[in-house]
């Protein structure tokens, strides 16, 4: 480390040494939500046959989804198992920017 350096990481460091430009970065975002705004929409057939829905609510800008589970999703013992190994294994594999999904 040189002198007059600090010891806590930039936000160059903390995202692995990509800058993120910020006239750029909206564009970015807006491409990213646009994508995961398609497999929700491929995915909501498949939930809506067990008479739920999904509704996505945000993609925030560290990866998270937040979506929102609807009719019989609501208090269904497998809306976790649905949430997880389906809606969030099937966004993580087609949009590697996704990190989690959150339900609201």
């Amino acid at each position: 480390m040189k002198r007059g350096e600090s010891m806590i990481p930039t936000r160059r460091t903390m995202t692995h040494d990509r800058q993120e430009d910020p006239a750029t970065s909206g564009a970015a975002d807006r491409a990213v939500t646009e994508r995961v705004a398609k497999v929700i929409a491929m995915l909501r057939p498949m939930v809506q046959a067990d008479g739920g829905d999904l509704e996505l609510l945000e993609v925030r800008s560290d990866g998270e989804v937040r979506v929102r589970l609807h009719g019989a999703c609501i208090g269904c013992p497998s809306a976790a198992m649905t949430l997880s190994m389906g809606i969030e294994r099937n966004l993580k594999e087609q949009i590697p920017e996704v990190t989690r999904v959150t339900c609201a």
